[in-house]
């Protein structure tokens, strides 16, 4: 470690007349560090032993770290939620994340309070979730160590989060159309280079057609390639590789090659296939980031499915629209028809049918009474009635489920592990791999220089580990979210890993063997105009049953004057539709 920490300060000294030994940016002549916090930052980073951070980190000149002065206070205690267990649990949005060296970081220099059970970083959703138990202000000292090393933690913010992977979205969007763009155009050249060579064209019509490429890709290449440029660049200051490495010299020693081949008037160029290159990694960047972007709001689609603003009972009869989160334990909540239930609590009165599946799963709703208890999220399909709180905001069963989410998708599944430790290695061994490949075919094969390295250049491009990386902890995030949308919470990461080796599969109930939503099951001899006048009463009703009989009877018109009793029927005049004790049949 201490060989580590040593050329750690060495590369910081180095960099010191231009650049913070810290954070990267422009610091006065003179001076090692931009500002005093992060002077600070780096002596408690080089006392805890964490110095090999400056050789993992990869600073990313577009996602600058916070300076730690700068740090915002506020009250813990609002967002600490404590289990039955007594082990209390606080989810902050981390500001300041850049590669998987910010996670290594953070996270060693957590374990080594003993107080905390566990401080995990989710790289994925930006998040920092602290376990420990004991007393709550005890999260003013986890935080601190982290804010010392020059991170920013926050209450998490969806909307911050989903603005800030828009605008890289947006980013890649446009560097994809750019490399697309240019890819088109320069193909059209290529073609026309190549079919001449068969039709004998002249070496000044190639060579313009050449520069014409050059014209059309080198732009495209530095706009298109400034996400991986940027990236390598970043890393190999920091005397280490990264997946965009490779590709990066790869990409610039092809463009490279062509510029030289057309100034000399040769007569092959690759400019097309420099950027047509660019424009299909910036394909799988574009997909691979939507679909990270669409999985990460997993638990904040669970969240929405409570409600924001909850009709609080006043002490005088009224009622006042109140965001749930400020709502108290104890207080009265009057819920309307149609409308999902904001907190966790007890029915004081009145009685309603509730879609509970978001809980137990099952399609069919649940009567709810006097006593019942019931939760955030759920359903009222019939009479509004009165709730008392017993569990709001983060404290909510909802509440716990999202949290649940969040530490699967924070955990690492054995595969996840192992391709993290596989793909450090990688690009060495591919950039290895390359040197040997041009030493053979010039050294050995006595082949041109310009075949050697163009066959060097393809190991590089070829052999790229970015599947490795990617693709297994892009699978497990996504599939977490895929599960979620088929009503599938899925608790542990290594649980799809472990099902490959399941050869028996057991349900304990049958509502989740069945399909969701209720549908009639035609019988001979229905009567359709007996169909079509229950739908009639049925259209005025948000029952399951009642949803059924309309989808089977097609377009209808409701009835007018359709009163609803709760846990019997409907009824409009003499016509009543619900229970055979309700509608009058004896049987």
């Amino acid at each position: 470690m201490s060989g580590a920490v040593l050329g750690a300060a060495g590369i910081a000294t180095a960099a010191a007349d231009t650049v913070c030994a810290h954070c990267g940016l422009p610091a006065p002549a003179g001076r090692r560090f931009c500002c005093p916090g992060c002077a600070a930052a780096f002596e408690t980073i080089q006392g805890l032993g964490l110095g090999s951070y400056y050789a993992r980190r990869v600073l990313d000149p577009a996602a600058r770290a916070p300076r730690p002065e700068g740090a915002d206070r506020w009250d813990l205690s609002r967002y600490v939620t404590t289990d039955a267990k007594a082990r209390n649990t606080l989810t902050l949005a981390v500001d300041g994340l850049q590669c998987g060296a910010c996670v290594w970081l953070i996270e060693s220099a957590l374990a080594q309070d003993p107080a905390l059970l566990q401080g995990r970083v989710n790289m994925t959703t930006r998040r920092l979730r602290l376990v420990w138990e004991g007393g709550a202000a005890e999260a003013d000292r986890f935080v601190a160590a982290v804010e010392r090393l020059g991170y920013r933690l926050v209450p998490f913010d969806a909307a911050c989060l989903a603005a800030a992977a828009d605008r890289t979205g947006q980013a890649l969007l446009r560097a994809l159309a750019v490399a697309g763009f240019a890819a088109a155009n320069v193909m059209l050249s290529s073609v026309a280079v190549w079919a001449g060579l068969a039709q004998g064209m002249g070496p000044a019509t190639r060579e313009l057609l050449h520069w014409v490429s050059a014209l059309v890709a080198m732009p495209a290449i530095a706009y298109a390639g400034m996400p991986f440029f940027r990236s390598a660049f970043a890393a190999l200051r920091q005397r280490r590789t990264n997946m965009d490495v490779p590709v990066s010299i790869g990409v610039i020693l092809v463009t490279a090659m062509s510029l030289a081949e057309t100034m000399r008037g040769g007569e092959h160029a690759y400019f097309d296939s420099a950027v047509s290159l660019l424009f299909f990694l910036l394909i799988g960047r574009v997909l691979d980031h939507r679909a990270r972007g669409r999985a990460r709001a997993t638990a904040e689609q669970l969240l929405t499915l409570r409600a924001t603003e909850v009709a609080v009972i006043q002490p005088d009869g009224t009622t006042r629209r109140s965001p749930q989160e400020n709502v108290a334990p104890g207080a009265c909540i009057l819920v309307a028809a149609g409308e999902r239930i904001g907190v966790d609590g007890v029915v004081e009165r009145g009685a309603a049918p509730l879609d509970t599946s978001l809980v137990t799963g099952e399609s069919l709703p649940v009567q709810a009474g006097p006593g019942t208890q019931v939760f955030a999220g759920t359903l009222n399909l019939g009479e509004p009635i009165t709730v008392r709180a017993t569990a709001t905001g983060s404290a909510t069963l909802l509440a716990e489920c999202a949290r649940l989410i969040e530490a699967a998708e924070a955990r690492r599944g054995r595969f996840v592990v192992l391709a993290d430790r596989v793909a450090r290695r990688y690009a060495p061994t591919v950039h290895a791999a390359a040197a040997l490949t041009f030493l053979w075919w010039w050294y050995v094969q006595g082949a041109p220089f310009g075949t050697a390295l163009l066959t060097a250049c393809a190991v590089l491009i070829i052999t790229c580990p970015c599947a490795l990386a990617l693709a297994v902890p892009a699978v497990q995030v996504i599939a977490t979210g895929r599960l979620f949308q088929r009503g599938i919470l899925l608790k542990s990461p290594t649980a799809l890993e472990r099902l490959a080796e399941a050869d028996t599969v057991v349900f304990d109930k049958t509502g989740t063997l069945t399909e969701p939503v209720l549908a009639l099951v035609e019988t001979p001899g229905l009567d359709r105009a007996a169909l079509h006048a229950a739908a009639a009463l049925a259209a005025a009703s948000r029952h399951p049953l009642a949803r059924s009989l309309v989808a089977a009877a097609g377009p209808v018109a409701a009835a007018e004057g359709v009163q609803e009793v709760a846990g019997q029927g409907l009824r409009c005049g003499d016509v009543r539709l619900g229970s055979r004790a309700f509608a009058g049949d004896p049987a």
